[in-house]
C-alpha cells in the first residue's frame, strides 16, 4: 500500500472512531412528568426545584443525562387521559403522575408497563392503583397523603379555633374522583362535634363567587375547604374572598395561610415532590415499582396568620400558638 493511502485510511477509521462510538451509546432516558396544577405558578417552580433536587440525588441532571416531558393541566382535569396518552406513544421511560388525583388514575389507564410514580390525596389501595402499600405490585407507585385523616384533623382546629360556630361549611371540587371520601370524613368529624355542616360545591371561578354569597346568606360560622389543586390554583381568590365576608377558613396546605388565608394544616408537597423524584431516579436505575413500597409522609404543618385571625376579630389561644409550626404576624 502506498503511504498517501494509508494516510488516507488511518484519517477515515479516526474520523469514524468517535462516531461509531456515539451510535453505540445508550439514549437518553425521558421521564414523562404530568401535573394538575399551571406551570406559571409559583408553586409549580418550588415542586419542580424539589423534584429535580430528588433526581439530583439518584445521579439524574436533567439536560445532561435525563430528559423530562412536560404536561400540565392548569386545573382543568380533563386534559389529563390525552396527556398521559400521549406520553405513552412518546415511550416515556417513567411517568411521574403528580398533582393529585385524577392524574394518577389517568396515568394507569393509559399504560399497563411503563412505571408510574404518583402524587394523591386519597387512599391508593381503594382507588385501585396499588394492590398494598407494602407491595404494591404492577406498574405503580408513590406517595399519598390520605386526605380523610387529615381533614378529620382540620374539621377539629376549626372548631378548637371558632368553637362558637354551630355551622361549620365544606368547600369541595365536585370534579375531584376522590372529593367525596375526604367529604364523607369531614361530615362525620363535624357531627362527632355537634356541628352541621352544609356542603358546597365549586369548579370554577363563577361559581366560587357565588358560592361564598350564598355562605354568607347563610350565616355560616366557619369554612374548611377541601385538598384540590383547583383550589390550591385559585388560592388568592379564595382567600380574599373568605375575607370579604369576614369568613374563618382552613387549607390543606400551607401556603394558603402565607397567602394570607387564616389557617393551614397539612404535609409538606415539596418533600414530597423530592421523594418522587428519587423514586423516578431509583427506577432509571432498574428498580422496579411493584418493589417500592407506597409512603405516606407523617408529619404535618400547621400555620396560623395571626394578622387575619385580628382582622376576623379572633383571638387564638396560647395554647394553638404553641402547637403551630409556623405562626405569621
Amino acid at each position: 500500500m502506498r503511504r498517501r493511502e494509508f494516510l488516507s485510511l488511518s484519517v477515515g477509521a479516526a474520523v469514524g472512531w468517535p462516531l461509531a462510538a456515539r451510535a453505540q451509546q445508550p439514549a437518553m432516558p425521558v421521564v414523562g412528568f404530568m401535573n394538575t396544577l399551571n406551570s406559571a405558578d409559583q408553586l409549580a417552580s418550588d415542586l419542580l426545584a424539589a423534584f429535580r433536587q430528588g433526581l439530583k440525588q439518584t445521579g439524574f441532571v436533567e439536560g445532561q443525562n435525563v430528559a423530562v416531558e412536560y404536561r400540565w393541566a392548569e386545573g382543568q382535569y380533563e386534559r389529563l387521559p390525552d396527556f398521559a396518552t400521549d406520553l405513552v406513544r412518546r415511550k416515556v421511560d417513567v411517568i411521574a403522575a403528580t398533582g393529585g388525583e385524577p392524574s394518577p388514575q389517568a396515568a394507569k389507564a393509559a399504560t399497563q408497563t411503563i412505571p408510574i410514580v404518583f402524587t394523591a390525596n386519597g387512599d391508593p389501595v381503594r382507588e385501585g392503583l396499588v394492590a398494598s402499600i407494602n407491595r404494591p405490585g404492577g406498574n405503580v407507585t408513590g406517595f399519598t397523603i390520605f386526605g380523610p385523616a387529615a381533614v378529620t384533623k382540620r374539621v377539629e382546629l376549626m372548631h378548637e379555633l371558632v368553637p362558637q360556630a354551630d355551622v361549620i361549611a365544606y368547600l369541595m371540587n365536585p370534579n375531584h374522583p376522590s372529593g367525596e371520601i375526604e367529604m364523607q370524613a369531614a361530615e362525620t368529624a363535624a357531627r362527632s362535634l355537634g356541628k352541621k355542616m352544609p356542603v358546597f360545591k365549586a369548579s370554577n371561578e363563577p361559581a366560587l363567587d357565588a358560592t361564598f354569597a350564598i355562605m354568607a346568606q347563610q350565616q355560616v360560622g366557619a369554612l374548611v375547604v377541601a385538598s384540590d389543586p383547583f383550589f390550591w390554583s385559585r388560592r388568592s381568590k379564595v382567600v380574599s374572598l373568605a375575607a370579604r365576608y369576614g369568613l374563618p377558613a382552613i387549607y390543606y396546605l400551607t401556603e394558603f395561610s402565607r397567602a394570607g388565608g387564616l389557617m393551614a394544616y397539612g404535609n409538606s408537597v415539596p418533600d414530597m415532590y423530592h421523594l418522587v423524584g428519587v423514586y423516578v431516579g431509583r427506577i432509571l436505575k432498574g428498580e422496579k415499582p411493584a418493589d417500592l413500597p407506597v409512603e405516606q409522609p407523617t408529619k404535618f404543618d400547621l400555620v396560623i396568620n395571626e394578622k387575619t385571625a385580628k382582622s376576623l376579630g379572633i383571638a387564638v389561644p396560647d395554647k394553638m400558638i404553641a402547637l403551630a409550626d409556623e405562626v405569621i404576624e
